[in-house]
């Protein structure tokens, strides 16, 4: 900002120290007055601890699959083989926002396939859920995936993350989104930078929490909360 000494002598005590800290951290001024940047909204819980209240199984038939246990959302018991892709969605759908969480898969490789994955921005059309997938396991660490629909998108960069993931327990994700820009973080680590070029790819949906089919494996989640931006 520019401001001559003469325009200085008409303002405020308070105007000019408004502009001398905005100078000084660095925040843009529009006239005399600093222009803040908008705060988030509220962040809230997604998850009471104790239910499954705002969830929903895109699937009516897999309702048996999910489960609340010690405060946590779980699917696969650890014994047996997941028959077929399952998903927990919220009723609520979300546009802009940072999603967190915890997680924890685990299970027997020598049994089948052992993976898991957060979607955002999808929609439920019948038995199916179709959009973006934050994905979760061996071979996928930070992959982003478009369910039933483009498939693998950008592979996840691990070169940092693989010092610090614990692959068979707790690792937290973070999944960020706005406008079509899309990031996603493991245990604090960018796994993916992605821009959606794609006009016609809804940027609202639900969020939904998976496990994959194929071996013996248990997924848990856990402080499950977003703050729409």
């Amino acid at each position: 900002m520019k401001a001559s000494w003469n325009q200085l002598r008409y303002w405020s005590n308070r105007e000019i120290i408004r502009l001398i800290v905005a100078l000084l951290i660095g925040i843009p001024t529009l006239g005399n007055v600093p222009v803040l940047a908008q705060s988030p909204g509220k962040t809230v819980s997604l998850f009471d601890g104790k239910t499954l209240t705002g969830w929903k199984t895109v699937d009516p038939a897999h309702t048996s699959l999910w489960s609340v246990a010690d405060s946590l959302i779980r699917s696969g018991d650890g014994v047996h083989k997941i028959p077929e892709n399952t998903y927990l969605h919220t009723l609520k759908a979300y546009e802009d926002f940072e999603f967190r969480c915890l997680f924890r898969l685990h299970g027997d490789p020598a049994t089948g396939m052992i993976n898991s994955g957060i979607q955002y921005r999808s929609v439920v059309e019948g038995n199916k859920i179709i959009g973006y997938q934050a994905d979760i396991g061996t071979g996928y660490w930070g992959d982003l995936y478009d369910e039933h629909r483009r498939g693998k998108l950008v592979g996840g960069d691990l070169r940092t993350l693989k010092h610090l993931l614990n692959e068979t327990g707790w690792n937290s994700y973070i999944i960020r989104c706005k406008g079509n820009h899309h990031e996603l973080y493991i245990n604090g680590v960018k796994t993916c930078d992605y821009t959606e070029k794609e006009g016609k790819i809804p940027r609202k949906g639900v969020i939904a929490v998976q496990i994959h089919s194929g071996g013996v494996a248990q997924v848990e989640f856990r402080d499950l909360v977003i703050t729409e931006l």
